[in-house]
């Protein structure tokens, strides 16, 4: 499929998308207020978690329903299907491949829906919390 934008708008585009999603954004800032310290999308750890600890080894990835194909909300664009399948099955295999590494590293990881987020925020961010203080107390 041919593009209907102009190199330069394309440009302007790609420019505007965000590395930080208002998603995490919302997330790391509840957690930050209730007196927890991380660091997000840290570029030496493999696959930029989201908020990670490595004091106590944990890993946060907030995965979007779209670019991560949630299995209730992830849909398939009908323009450029092939292309959508090809991206989305990429990121999935990433996204194992990443779970993996940490969980044969000895790490935590915890996966968040976005729509989990969006559904019950309070819950989700107590069950971080709850999750980084387990991985703060099996360290002990």
């Amino acid at each position: 499929m041919v593009d209907n934008m102009t190199p330069a708008q394309r440009r302007k585009n790609m420019k505007a998308i965000r590395s930080v999603s208002k998603l995490e954004q919302v997330v790391s800032s509840a957690l930050w207020n209730k007196g927890y310290r991380f660091r997000r999308n840290t570029p030496n750890l493999f696959g930029k978690p989201d908020i990670s600890i490595k004091k106590y080894q944990v890993v946060i990835f907030i995965d979007s329903c779209f670019w991560h194909s949630c299995p209730l909300h992830g849909n398939m664009p009908k323009t450029n299907h092939k292309f959508w399948e090809e991206k989305l099955l990429r990121n999935r295999m990433r996204d194992e491949e990443v779970s993996t590494y940490y969980i044969n590293a000895g790490w935590n990881i915890l996966r968040i829906w976005e729509h989990e987020v969006k559904e019950d925020f309070d819950m989700v961010i107590n069950k971080i919390i709850k999750f980084i203080e387990d991985a703060k107390n099996n360290l002990k």
